[in-house]
């Protein structure tokens, strides 16, 4: 069932309900961009499910995720002209969530995204219904989805993991979802955990009615 989020601030603008923003997040090489494809191709034609297209300051790359790419100054212009729903920084790029988002939600949709947990709290207090994924994997599997990039040398992949060790407790409630294995195990996993978020905010509906 999605979690509601804590009461915002009183001076904090009024967190959007409807509908359901469920946040996948994970170390890299755990396959959350693969989880999410899966279950974008098998939940097609239901428009009830949005999968986000983040927007980074990053060229395109087709062996990368399917984003849409602004340079810096566009991105900070866009910013500023209140295009996104939220932005972050990571590995030296601007991220952010196109403010699209923010309609699908009031209109009782699912919203899907690949997100950072430093925008955690951030989504909590802007949409009332918020389920958090959180997505591992064995670390030699890590390992070998790292290396088949061929994007780091062998010495940094080991940093990487050794980061992922520490990191790997999250201070939030999250359902966990292990992906070391084939990715359609993983990946109808998920897709019941979204078919769940649907299910509830179509009862909360009904019941609202």
């Amino acid at each position: 069932m999605p979690r509601q989020s804590e009461p915002p601030d009183s001076d904090a603008p009024a967190a959007i309900g409807g509908g359901v923003f469920v946040a996948v997040a994970g170390p890299s090489g755990v396959g959350k961009d693969t989880i999410i494809n899966y279950a974008r191709a098998r939940l097609a034609g239901r428009p009830q499910f949005v999968f986000v297209r983040r927007i980074i300051t990053r060229q395109p790359d087709a062996a990368l995720e399917d984003h849409d790419t602004l340079s810096a100054p566009d991105f900070a212009a866009a910013h500023r002209r209140g295009r996104f729903a939220l932005v972050w920084q990571a590995h030296g790029l601007d991220y952010a969530l196109p403010a699209s988002i923010d309609a699908d939600i009031a209109a009782g949709r699912i919203v899907v995204a690949n997100i950072s947990r430093q925008i955690i709290d951030d989504l909590k207090a802007r949409y009332e219904q918020f389920v958090l994924v959180v997505v591992s994997a064995h670390r030699d599997v890590i390992a070998a989805r790292l290396k088949a990039r061929g994007r780091e040398s062998d010495a940094e992949i080991v940093a990487r993991l050794n980061r992922i060790a520490v990191e790997d407790t999250v201070r939030y409630e999250a359902i966990r979802l292990e992906n070391s294995g084939p990715p359609e195990r993983a990946g109808d996993r998920f897709i019941s955990i979204l078919e769940a978020a649907a299910g509830d905010t179509g009862a909360a509906a009904s019941a609202g009615g």
